[in-house]
């Protein structure tokens, strides 16, 4: 079970629906900016979660008005003097906290309900779903603070936008909003704020109810990629036996044939 939340600083976890756990980042009076505390926090939460058998789907989403702010920015500064080495051997923990949401093997959705900059938008971009709230706006202004982007950003950005896209992004440091971002396909849909957060965690109870170990091996097949159609074929030739072996494609079907709800076990 993940931890309760009066364990944990600037993090709140919920148990909203059977399988989904929804994290919700609250820092607001910083926008959700990523703390120390809050980044202790979100790996203390992931592991319990990776630990978790019952879960089948993870909703992100910012306190107040944000979704993150990313990296507090006078973190950032607080070593002027400090040399390559040592600020290299701190960014990457905090970079490889914050991604490992991605070792949960069942699909995760970022509820952007705010402003997501910088890292903050890296950690949705982490997610393999993205949904945002009107008006909420994104970017990677990382060059207007003199910065390279961090946090996987160059992989991660590209990898759902297009390189050219990306290019756009980063080199020039503009934030978009939510219509912008849904044509450029950083966002996959659009939501009003008033119905923003209920409509994700349908979405994400949906996803639950789907046949657990199906939903596991394409979301490990989607986030991996393949390098070729073989690669893929190759995979698929393996992953699909693994479903078609389980009781809950025998459910699946007889569910089609009765015309009802299918009740997967994943087994």
């Amino acid at each position: 079970m993940a931890p309760t939340s009066h364990d944990l600083v600037h993090l709140r976890v919920e148990r909203p629906s059977d399988g989904v756990a929804l994290l919700v980042l609250t820092n607001p009076e910083q926008r959700n900016a990523m703390s120390d505390d809050m980044t202790a926090s979100w790996v203390r939460a992931i592991g319990e979660l990776t630990e978790d058998r019952s879960l089948r789907a993870v909703v992100v989403t910012g306190e107040g008005r944000a979704f993150s702010s990313g990296g507090n920015v006078s973190w950032l500064a607080s070593e002027p003097d400090a040399g390559v080495d040592s600020l290299r051997a701190r960014m990457l923990p905090f970079y490889r906290s914050w991604l490992s949401i991605r070792r949960l093997e069942v699909p995760t959705i970022a509820a952007i309900n705010g402003p997501a900059i910088g890292a903050g938008l890296c950690l949705a971009l982490a997610c393999d779903l993205r949904f945002a709230a009107a008006g909420a706006t994104m970017g990677v202004p990382f060059v207007k603070l003199g910065l390279h982007p961090g946090m996987a950003g160059t992989y991660l950005l590209p990898d759902a936008v297009g390189p050219a896209v990306a290019r756009d992004l980063f080199l020039t440091g503009r934030l978009v909003d939510a219509e912008e971002a849904l044509r450029l396909g950083l966002v996959s849909r659009v939501i009003e704020p008033e119905h923003f957060l209920d409509q994700v965690l349908h979405t994400a109870a949906e996803i639950a109810a789907t046949a657990p170990i199906a939903s596991r091996l394409t979301t490990v097949a989607l986030r991996q990629g393949h390098a070729n159609p073989q690669a893929a074929l190759q995979w698929e030739a393996l992953a699909q036996p693994v479903t078609l072996a389980t009781a809950d494609l025998q459910e699946g079907i007889r569910a089609v044939q009765d015309k009802r709800a299918p009740h997967f076990t994943g087994k």
